[in-house]
């Protein structure tokens, strides 16, 4: 996928927006958010040219032994700390803590829509361009796993399904795909989703 950094910019909202809508579960969820725990996650983009390769997006396996969503694939992210002083923030600590990688290397593009989860998240996505010569350095109590996906293969509706599963109970509808054996599902599905819809004007490689 073409994709400059310009173009990816003019395409999110640059400062954190109001939440406006819930996620895709079909749960009963707070009204506007009331008492959900803020969080943020970053959506670490690669660029890179034609001839350098396919732009990418980061993720991260969460390690098995996790209490929450033990396996699952993610963004970097988590709670917001009241020493925060904006979602970005939270983003990229959390991010450096997950993964090594150096606010110094992460360029924050803009926001996508807040997303409310049925477990009580009020996740705000930071989009963020990383910058070459980052390293990766996972917690290994926390990610097990750090790999990239194209852009234009999420971008291609062929590659993104609506799954219905019953969960702890309730009937979920979400979001999925499958990379290479790996399942990306439920809320890093959907908000992978609002990127990739934001980008489908834009001619693929």
């Amino acid at each position: 996928m073409k994709l400059a950094a310009e173009q990816l910019r003019a395409r999110l909202a640059q400062q954190p927006p109001e939440l406006t809508a819930h996620d895709d579960y079909d749960l009963l969820l707070p009204p506007a958010g009331f008492g959900a725990v803020k969080a943020a996650v970053l959506l670490p983009v690669i660029l890179r040219t034609p001839a350098q390769g396919d732009s990418t997006l980061l993720f991260t396996r969460r390690t098995d032994s996790l209490v929450r969503h033990s396996g699952q694939i993610s963004f970097p992210g988590g709670r917001s700390e009241e020493a925060d002083p904006s979602p970005a923030e939270t983003a990229l600590r959390e991010t450096f803590e997950e993964t090594g990688i150096a606010p110094g290397f992460v360029t924050v593009a803009g926001y996508l829509d807040r997303y409310l989860t049925g477990t009580g998240f009020d996740i705000q996505p930071v989009v963020g361009l990383l910058r070459q010569g980052f390293t990766l350095s996972p917690d290994p109590r926390e990610v097990a796993e750090i790999f990239e996906v194209p852009l234009a293969f999420l971008c291609d509706p062929a590659n993104r399904r609506r799954e219905n599963r019953e969960i702890a109970g309730q009937p979920r509808n979400f979001y999925a795909f499958t990379y290479r054996d790996r399942e990306i599902w439920g809320a890093t599905a959907a908000i992978a989703v609002n990127l990739a819809m934001r980008l489908s004007d834009i001619t693929e490689s």
